[in-house]
């Protein structure tokens, strides 16, 4: 399916398929979201806790993934998260009530979590056993991956108003990717095969090492920034900065923009300077910058701002992955699930905090939680420069 001879490059577009499904299969169910409230007649508290019920799913799927990885390998762990992701796809699209859709959304939550970990596994395997840096590229491609659900759905919404014919030609893309993606996986990447020897194969978790808990809290903050500024920015825009309603949502667009352009360069910046320096450098980057917005206050001081927070965030998780999967299948699955923990836990605090103090307070939140990144890259055992 990738007709390339280039050993690196075929294994690298292998994973990239599997960074898409993920973006695209997300994003794509997100999509139908106000077609599923209608059509079950959701409220939306109930909107609200389906959501939550595929981010809890996420953090429940914790404990499973270090044993299906060391049994089933990064490789067949991926294709199996994809084909269960595409056919719960389609069990959304023909739940009959609220109930089944929970169900669906926290199964879907679980099998999120098994490829998340899997694929950066994966990724971190290409880089090991290459000695090239790849993991901000294929985080690229999971934007990728969304955008292109987000062009399908609008292309579908023109054509029928139907949730199933829509979610069925997703899952047939969805296979489509996997089947792409098959040939050109790689094995287990080293660090969990020498976890697998130290337990004997049983599969046995291990409590997590001071440096594990150190990336579970850059994940942890790192995530908290970017969920946030997904979440808040364009509401900043609009009542604080006071931007037009056609400018109001040109937050988000600087900050996932600037991230997936940075990503595509990133790979460059980790082999020139070393991911210890880019996760310290870019997360102070993101702090200084959204600090910047807040003061200045006006449209184009935050649009300045918001896109150096993009520049700064994007290549904080790839790194963070990176360095949990040279520590094993175990740490990288606790800082996955952080991950999902700061995607789920970040922008409601932001919330409540902007409800108490305002919303300049709630974001100066995320500044600080982007300057903990900073601190904490400076406990990690990173990969070092290669030129």
């Amino acid at each position: 399916m990738f007709p390339v001879r280039d050993p690196f490059h075929r294994a690298q577009s292998a994973i990239a398929a599997l960074f898409c499904s993920l973006g695209f299969q997300y994003a794509t169910w997100a999509s139908r979201i106000p077609a599923v409230k209608a059509d079950l007649g959701l409220t939306a508290a109930e909107v609200g806790v389906l959501l939550m019920a595929a981010g809890i799913g996420a953090v429940a799927s914790f404990p499973l993934v270090p044993v299906l990885m060391k049994r089933l390998g990064s490789a067949r762990l991926a294709l199996l998260s994809t084909l269960c992701l595409t056919l719960l796809l389609l069990a959304l699209a023909a739940a009959p009530n609220y109930p089944v859709a929970l169900l669906v959304l926290l199964a879907d939550g679980v099998f999120v979590g098994c490829l998340n970990v899997a694929m950066n596994a994966q990724g971190a395997a290409l880089e090991a056993r290459h000695g090239r840096n790849a993991m901000a590229r294929l985080h690229a491609t999971f934007s990728a991956g969304s955008l292109l659900a987000a062009l399908l759905a609008s292309g579908m919404n023109a054509v029928t108003s139907s949730v199933a014919g829509h979610f069925g030609v997703a899952a047939a893309v969805l296979v489509l990717l996997a089947a792409g993606a098959r040939p050109g996986l790689l094995a287990e990447d080293a660090p969990a095969e020498e976890k697998r020897k130290e337990d004997g194969g049983r599969g046995r978790w291990t409590l997590p090492s001071r440096v594990t808990l150190w990336m579970c809290c850059a994940m942890v903050f790192g995530t908290v920034t970017e969920g946030a500024m997904n979440d808040w920015s364009a509401l900043y825009m609009r009542e604080v900065a006071k931007a037009s309603a056609e400018l109001a949502p040109m937050g988000i667009a600087v900050v996932s923009g600037m991230m997936v352009v940075a990503r595509l360069f990133a790979d460059g910046w980790r082999s020139r300077w070393g991911d210890g320096r880019v996760v310290f450098l870019g997360s102070a980057l993101a702090a200084a910058g959204l600090a910047f917005a807040l003061v200045g206050g006006g449209v184009a001081t935050a649009l300045i701002g918001f896109a150096l927070v993009g520049l700064g965030c994007a290549a904080v998780t790839p790194c963070v992955y990176v360095a949990a999967a040279r520590q094993g299948s175990d740490a990288l699955a606790l800082v996955a699930a952080m991950g999902t923990t700061g995607l789920l836990a970040g922008p409601p605090l932001i919330g409540f905090v902007a409800n108490a103090s305002g919303l300049v307070w709630g974001l100066a939140l995320v500044a600080a939680a982007a300057a903990v990144v900073s601190l904490c890259s400076t406990r990690i055992r990173w990969t070092p420069a290669t030129t």
